[in-house]
């Protein structure tokens, strides 16, 4: 298993981490926050590679959004491949508590926003 923790101040930074993004993807993140979290760039190599991975960071840090946003990625490139199977390809699990919110703020909001952008396209 991976487990992939926030940089710590005065480490080397890292390769742009928004690179390995489709581009909608990476113009919509950039218009909507002012920086890419710890936790996200500790977390998206680790995600791409495709292994077992736990991000550890404090509530709010991004790590939600880290983990929907490389599976909205996935099926972004996956579809301009030539569409997508109707089938269940990304399974997330939350604390009941959380749930709502996450699926609100981390995977309804990016949806529609990427959509709407897409369309401007």
């Amino acid at each position: 298993m991976t487990t992939a923790t926030a940089v710590h101040e005065g480490d080397a930074p890292a390769a742009e981490p928004l690179a390995g993004f489709h581009p909608l993807v990476r113009d919509w993140f950039r218009s909507r926050f002012r920086t890419v979290t710890d936790a996200q760039a500790a977390g998206w190599p680790a995600i791409r590679d495709r292994g077992d991975c736990l991000l550890a960071a404090p509530t709010g840090s991004g790590k939600t959004l880290a983990a929907f946003l490389s599976g909205i990625n996935d099926l972004l490139e996956e579809d301009s491949d030539g569409g997508l199977p109707d089938e269940l390809r990304i399974l997330y699990v939350s604390p009941l508590k959380a749930l709502s919110n996450d699926i609100e703020r981390n995977l309804r909001e990016p949806l529609a926003e990427l959509r709407e952008l897409a369309e401007e396209r």
